[in-house]
C-alpha cells in the first residue's frame, strides 16, 4: 500500500543534529563581540530555527544596522571556525533515515541554516546522498514563511498533501501549515510540548526512535508513542 506521506522534510538543528548548544555558545560570543547586551540562554534558544538574519533581529530589535552586521559576522565566524562544541545526530537518526530511504520514501531538508553550513555538516555526517532536496534560508524566505516547503514541492512535482513536516520549533509548524502540509512534532530541540501543540502537528514526540516508529505505523502509532 502506497504511504500517505512519500515525502518527508526534516528540519535540522535540534530535529537530526543535536547541535543546539553550540548555537548557544556562537550567539553568546558574537553578542560579546559586538558589544552587544546578551538576552540570555533562553532567550536565544527560542529563535534557532530561524534564518540568521532574522534570528538576530528578533533576539536584538533595538540594535542598530551595524551592529547587527556585526554579530552575524561573528556569528559565522565562531560557528564554521572557532568553536570547538561537538555536535552529533540524536540517537537512531543515521539509521532511522537509512531505512526510510531505503524504503522509498523521500527525504529533504527545509532548514535556517545558511547553504555553507548545511553543506558542511551534510558532508560532515556523511548523509547527503539520503536527501533528494536540501534548502537553506538564505535561498527563500526564512521559517515561517512556506517558501522552502514549496520550492521542494514544486522541484520534486508533489502536492502538499503527500508531504510531512518534521521539526522541533514553532517555525516549522507554523511553515507547514501556511504551506497547507502536515506536521510532526519533536520536543527534544528547542520548543516544548504547550507551545508546538498549539499548531495541531500529528503527534509530539520525544525522541527521534519515535519519530521513527511513528512514520513506520503512521497515524496508528500516536498513541502508543504519546502515551
Amino acid at each position: 500500500m502506497k504511504p500517505r506521506h512519500e515525502l518527508i522534510i526534516f528540519d535540522w538543528d535540534g530535529t537530526l543534529m543535536d547541535s543546539v548548544a553550540k548555537i548557544v555558545r556562537c550567539f553568546a560570543a558574537a553578542l560579546e563581540d559586538a558589544g552587544a547586551p546578551d538576552p540570555g540562554e533562553d532567550a536565544i534558544r527560542h529563535i534557532i530555527g530561524l534564518g540568521l538574519d532574522e534570528a538576530v533581529l528578533a533576539l536584538l530589535p533595538q540594535i542598530d544596522n551595524t551592529t547587527r552586521t556585526l554579530v552575524i559576522d561573528r556569528y559565522r565566524q565562531h560557528f564554521l571556525c572557532l568553536d570547538q562544541t561537538g555536535m552529533e545526530l540524536f540517537p537512531g537518526v543515521r539509521a532511522g533515515l537509512e531505512d526510510l530511504s531505503a524504503q522509498g520514501y523521500l527525504l529533504a531538508i527545509a532548514t535556517g541554516k545558511a547553504r555553507r553550513g548545511l553543506d558542511r555538516v551534510l558532508r560532515d555526517t556523511g548523509t547527503a546522498h539520503l536527501f533528494c532536496v536540501t534548502r537553506c534560508a538564505d535561498e527563500a524566505f526564512s521559517k515561517p514563511h512556506p517558501r522552502m516547503l514549496e520550492d521542494i514541492l514544486e522541484q520534486l512535482g508533489l502536492e502538499a498533501d503527500r508531504a510531512l513536516m518534521v521539526g522541533d520549533t514553532t517555525y516549522d509548524m507554523q511553515m507547514a501549515r501556511h504551506a497547507g502540509m502536515d506536521r510532526l512534532a519533536v520536543t527534544y530541540g528547542v520548543h516544548g510540548r504547550e507551545l508546538l501543540a498549539e499548531h495541531d502537528p500529528l503527534a509530539c514526540l520525544d525522541s527521534f526512535t519515535e519519530v521513527y516508529a511513528w512514520l513506520m505505523g503512521g497515524a496508528s502509532s500516536v498513541t502508543a508513542v504519546n502515551s
